[in-house]
């Protein structure tokens, strides 16, 4: 039987192992970004890591990834719940003819 590696086999010998950063790196690795004027091409191949992973830890730390902030606490998550149920009664009221209830 022939013996050949599949492409897939030959992927996975390139494939470099992931790599974990822990908060401290990031944080210094995003504050070393801004100091050099948000250049993230030069931050990103000076401290080798993939222009990509850091342009994702420098918007989590502007705050930009997902657009709202995520609340974090049962009773935020409880509030949030309230406030949106509030608001869907008021919409719902105002949509509704004043015959329909």
């Amino acid at each position: 039987m022939n013996e050949t590696n599949t492409p897939k086999e030959k992927t996975n010998a390139l494939k470099r192992p992931r790599r974990y950063y822990d908060a401290q790196f990031k944080k210094a690795a995003v504050e070393h970004c801004e100091r050099h004027g948000g250049d993230l091409s030069g931050t990103s191949a000076e401290l080798g890591v993939n222009y990509w992973t850091l342009r994702d830890w420098v918007e989590a730390a502007r705050g930009k990834t997902a657009g709202l902030a995520m609340p974090r606490t049962v009773l935020e998550l409880e509030s949030e719940v309230r406030r949106l149920k509030s608001e869907l009664a008021r919409v719902t009221e105002q949509r509704e003819p004043s015959g329909a209830r």
